[in-house]
């Protein structure tokens, strides 16, 4: 193994250990914070393979503003922090089983799907090329997840100061 390869190994497994922390965390800030790590080294996955601008585009709007939006909803509600009792249920057996099952069919549909063959990462695309895209093929998406966005935080703000 290459310099590459065991930089991209490190960064796979900080990747599943801090994802499987976020879904088995108690506490609701440290799992944002996992998902900090999971989202962090995913963005250092992209600019390793050399897409630098999705892996900024990546600690940009995942790791900078679906975090800490994901915090202020968690502040502004009040919801519990903590492990609760009444959210929680004795399934995770079961919940273990079928995500295990779902991961096993998805791996082997793609290994049957993809085999062997090589993936070339050698196609180059520009920035501009991606901006003009998003900004006219995908413009009416891309303006829709900003109205749902801002709709959720101010329902949280709602929920949050409403008077009882």
């Amino acid at each position: 193994m290459n310099g590459p390869e065991i930089i991209f190994t490190a960064l796979a497994v900080i990747a599943a250990v801090a994802g499987i922390l976020v879904v088995t965390t108690k506490n609701v800030v440290r799992g944002a914070l996992y998902l900090v790590a999971v989202l962090g080294s995913i963005a250092a996955i992209f600019m390793l393979l050399g897409a630098e601008f999705i892996g900024w585009t990546q600690v940009l709007i995942y790791v900078g503003a679906i975090v800490v939006l994901l915090l202020f909803g968690l502040m502004l509600t009040r919801a519990p922090i903590g492990a609760a009792r009444s959210v929680d249920n004795q399934q995770r057996g079961l919940a273990l089983v079928v995500s295990a099952s779902v991961f096993g069919v998805l791996t082997y549909l793609i290994w049957r799907g993809f085999g062997d063959k090589e993936i070339p990462l050698k196609q180059v695309v520009r920035t501009e090329d991606i901006g003009n895209s998003m900004f006219s093929n995908f413009i009416l998406p891309f303006e829709a997840i900003s109205i749902l966005l801002l709709a959720a935080l101010v329902g949280a703000i709602v929920l949050a100061r409403r008077d009882k």
